[in-house]
């Protein structure tokens, strides 16, 4: 058996490349590394097999050099920078190359950033149903707002811009209102973007008695980076997540599916703040109504006291001068009957007296002594009893015209 030096092998296999790839190709993979140097794009490609969690079942290296990079960058513009990201299914246009040293190596040539956006659009739309099936689009949305919002729990970069116009525009609002965010550092693009969020709204949830809603901020960026906002498990997350959810991911026309399974979606974070701002506001203007609605009743209740004061008092006053005059009239009234009603009791009184003085001298001893009777004393009074008079007693006795003394023997 013939013996072959490894470079002799080397040139025989890049023959066979040369033979048999002499024209590009087209080729669909995902890009599962990306970097960038000296203005060269270096790409690990790879395809995965069948279903979720799937095993890689091929890998590639590719490189998209500068001047193919300029060519394709005037052409296509700022989609390619967005294409070429990690995790992007993507439609490329290759040379196969073999080299002795450097072994197997695609030349990308071109891409199709119309295939990215369709591959992208199509998961979102499975993705989309999914939630819809699992009944979490309006999950969120039916928690009820707490009154007053003023604990937040914010999941963004900590440099992010929109972070610091979020915390600033709260800080500055016209109405004094205090809010209190803690903010739970996130990446808000690329691979890390979901398992962080998901790791951070997992913390969250398990401080809930803490917070009274959830802000997610972005603050604008390229079309494709937002397609991490669009993760089956990270939507999970956000909607069954026990607090209102509020985005502010910063794109006035593209809507991720976090946006439609949170409680609020707001353009850009400082909305998100205005929506805050706004809402204590109105439960502020709704305790100003109430309070004038206090002092109203209060005014009508005073009102009304002092109207019936007021009538109460003239029922008085009315009641007391007739009662005045009827006591007038009672006195004018005695006043001409009492010196008539005295004369009768006087004329009564002498007549009354008049029969007790006769009563009195029908019954007097000298009208008895008048009429034959006597009266006989002894000691001074009147003797009674004959069982009263002892022997030698002195008994007087009175008569009509004089008096008989006598001694008892």
């Amino acid at each position: 058996m013939q013996t072959y030096s490894l470079l002799d092998l080397q040139a025989y296999i890049r023959q066979v490349f040369a033979l048999n790839f002499q024209e590009p190709l087209w080729i669909t993979a995902e890009i599962a590394q990306a970097g960038r140097s000296r203005g060269h794009v270096f790409l690990n490609l790879v395809q995965k097999g069948e279903g979720a969690g799937a095993d890689i079942a091929a890998s590639a290296q590719a490189v998209l050099w500068q001047r193919d990079y300029q060519r394709l960058r005037l052409s296509a513009g700022l989609a390619l920078d967005e294409v070429l990201q990690e995790g992007r299914e993507v439609r490329l246009c290759v040379r196969v190359d073999y080299h002795e040293q450097y072994g197997l190596r695609l030349l990308v040539t071109d891409a199709d950033p119309a295939y990215t956006f369709g591959r992208l659009e199509l998961r979102r739309r499975q993705t989309l149903d999914t939630l819809r099936q699992l009944g979490l689009l309006e999950r969120n949305r039916a928690l009820p707002l707490p009154t007053v919002l003023q604990r937040i729990a914010v999941l963004s970069s900590e440099g992010a811009a929109g972070f610091q116009d979020f915390r600033q525009h709260l800080a500055q609002n016209p109405f004094g209102f205090a809010f209190h965010c803690q903010l739970f550092s996130t990446a808000v693009q690329g691979a890390a973007l979901e398992p962080e969020m998901i790791a951070a709204l997992a913390v969250v949830a398990a401080r809930r008695e803490q917070f009274d809603c959830v802000v997610i901020l972005r603050g604008g960026g390229a079309r494709l980076d937002l397609g991490g906002f669009d993760a089956l498990e990270l939507c999970k997350a956000a909607a069954t997540l026990p607090l209102p959810l509020f985005t502010g991911i910063g794109h006035d026309t593209d809507q991720t599916l976090l946006d439609l399974v949170a409680h609020s979606a707001l353009k850009t974070p400082t909305a998100v703040a205005d929506f805050l701002v706004q809402h204590n506001l109105f439960f502020e203007n709704s305790l100003l109504r109430l309070a004038e609605q206090f002092r109203a009743a209060a005014d009508r209740h005073l009102t009304a006291g002092s109207l019936g004061l007021s009538n109460l008092e003239s029922a008085i006053s009315w009641s007391a001068r007739a009662r005045v005059r009827t006591a007038r009239q009672q006195v004018d009234v005695a006043a001409t009957g009492l010196p008539v009603l005295a004369q009768r009791r006087i004329r009564h009184a002498a007549t009354d007296l008049q029969r007790a003085e006769a009563i009195c001298a029908a019954l007097h001893p000298d009208a008895t002594l008048r009429r034959g009777f006597s009266l006989t004393f002894k000691n001074g009074k009147v003797l009674t009893h004959a069982d009263s008079v002892a022997s030698g007693d002195v008994l007087e006795t009175r008569l009509q015209d004089g008096k008989v003394v006598s001694r008892v023997e």
